[in-house]
């Protein structure tokens, strides 16, 4: 009976409200129902107040990042997650990086020489902040979603014989160019908000 009821609720949401309401029979401790029952809701009890307690953690961090950088969160596919990770990797001195490609670098989206013979390549280099090379991969995805310039020059790249891989690294390393811009106005901007009593 119970397990016919969780099986046709789809999320964790869904199985946790169904079970925060279960009516116990507190009566007979011995039978195995009634304790699969309680702990059952206990558990539920728990997935809720923690799926709570991460939305209000995630409309604070929307309200963070919306002060801290307005301009980099405007840009395609950069939503609250992934600017909060190239902030976070970025720090809050972006004069530290002499260029972009400084930055490009700390995110692990700058090539790195893999040539052989008369071979010339790059391969993608896998030193740097991975959470920051994360979210400028998933720049590069929602926005070759979305975006018909980068799929134009997704397909132009193919069509010289690049590797679905090999453009998304000239992506990732593109986007990190302009995050470096923006970064640099939205904390540079917020300086004098920071001194000010």
């Amino acid at each position: 009976m119970v397990r016919e009821q969780l099986t046709r609720r789809k999320s964790l949401e869904g199985k946790a409200t169904l079970c925060a309401r279960f009516h116990i029979d507190r009566g007979d401790w011995r039978d195995a129902r009634a304790a699969a029952t309680l702990a059952l809701q206990s558990v539920a009890r728990r997935i809720i107040r923690l799926t709570d307690e991460a939305a209000e953690l995630a409309r604070q961090l929307d309200r963070l990042v919306a002060h801290a950088a307005p301009r980099t969160l405007k840009q395609l596919g950069l939503g609250t997650q992934n600017t909060a990770a190239l902030l976070v990797a970025a720090g809050e001195n972006i004069d530290r990086f002499q260029s972009e490609a400084a930055l490009a670098r700390l995110c692990a989206a700058a090539p790195t020489s893999a040539s052989s013979g008369r071979t010339t390549r790059h391969r993608l280099n896998h030193g740097g902040k991975r959470q920051a090379n994360r979210a400028l991969y998933m720049t590069v995805i929602v926005r070759l979603r979305y975006c018909p310039r980068t799929r134009a020059y997704m397909e132009r790249r193919r069509a010289e014989g690049r590797t679905k891989q090999d453009v998304i690294r000239c992506l990732k390393r593109y986007i990190a160019r302009d995050v470096f811009r923006t970064l640099r106005a939205d904390l540079s901007a917020m300086l004098p908000r920071i001194s000010t009593p």
